[in-house]
């Protein structure tokens, strides 16, 4: 075949494709064949095998190469930006998943803190507020009206109904039977004073059995001090719980307005509760006592240092 059979054959072996000579000069020599020619590689209608040795396919296997080595190194690029861009500082979630809650340990175990001790109440000993009071001597007696300094006996001060008798019946007695809501119609009275049990049931010829001490008697009191209380603090005084206990009337009456430097109690087993509650009594209004008398409780209450002064 003539070098220009060849070269039609060349220009002409594909439909579709542009001339040759709109693509390659005529006169630009090509390699040899079977430098680039493969054995599977289709042939043409002249029976030339079209492997990458043909010259139109040569420029667009080179351009595809190319391509592909560009899109990988610009992957590359990519990646290790990406990569970098990461690596400081963590990807942060906007929401929490599982995978992404991390793991906390739990908290350490304390030791419950035990809870702080009540408070006890101030204690004074009976001993120790005997030795706050003033000690004097006895003022006159002249002036002393029991109703006109220190009020009717047994009034209603707190306003429930109640005479402050009755309330001290329904105190101090046990086995209460009541007529109403105040009237104590029969108990029995373990007394203090004598260690002797009483029955009392309500009646004129029986009531008077059991009577309500003044433990530090009102006499005794305008002479150690109520003097200088307001009428309203000697009625007061008169009727306070604190000043007042349900006993044997026939030795209440032995005692009158005694103190105790000349009267106390017959059962010696109740004589420091007695006098803790004189002094509780005298420390509470502001009354003093006469060195006799001091002396007199002292002595009783040195036998019963731990005796304590009873609470308002």
């Amino acid at each position: 075949m003539s070098e220009d059979s060849r070269r039609g054959s060349s220009l002409h072996w594909s439909d579709g494709l542009p001339e040759e000579g709109e693509r390659l000069r005529h006169d630009q020599p090509s390699p040899p064949e079977s430098w680039w020619a493969s054995d599977d590689a289709p042939a043409d209608s002249g029976g030339r095998r079209l492997g990458i040795g043909s010259r139109w396919l040569r420029p667009a296997l080179i351009g595809t190469v190319s391509v592909a080595v560009l899109i990988a190194v610009t992957s590359w690029a990519l990646a290790a930006t990406s990569a970098n861009r990461f690596e400081s500082p963590p990807l942060q979630l906007l929401w929490p998943t599982q995978d992404a809650v991390t793991p906390q340990s739990p908290p350490e175990a304390t030791t419950p803190s035990e809870p702080p001790e009540p408070e006890e109440p101030d204690f004074i000993s009976a001993r120790e507020l005997l030795e706050t009071l003033d000690v004097k001597g006895r003022a006159p007696r002249t002036g002393y009206d029991r109703v006109a300094l220190f009020g009717q006996s047994w009034l209603d001060l707190d306003g429930d109904g109640c005479s402050t008798r009755e309330e001290m019946l329904k105190r101090d007695l046990v086995d209460v039977v009541m007529r109403d809501s105040c009237i104590v119609q029969s108990g029995t009275l373990l007394d203090p004073f004598t260690g002797q049990t009483i029955e009392f049931v309500r009646g004129p010829d029986t009531s008077f059995l059991v009577q309500i001490d003044h433990v530090v008697a009102l006499s005794n009191a305008w002479q150690t001090g109520a003097q200088q209380l307001s009428a309203e603090q000697r009625v007061q005084f008169a009727n306070d719980p604190l000043n007042l206990l349900a006993v044997d009337g026939e030795v209440n009456q032995q005692k009158s307005d005694s103190d105790a430097a000349t009267w106390l109690p017959p059962a010696k087993s109740f004589r420091c509760e007695y006098v803790a509650r004189q002094v509780s009594v005298k420390a509470k209004y502001g009354l003093w006592v006469t060195p006799p008398e001091h002396e007199a409780m002292a002595r009783i209450l040195d036998g019963c240092l731990g005796e304590p002064a009873l609470p308002d």
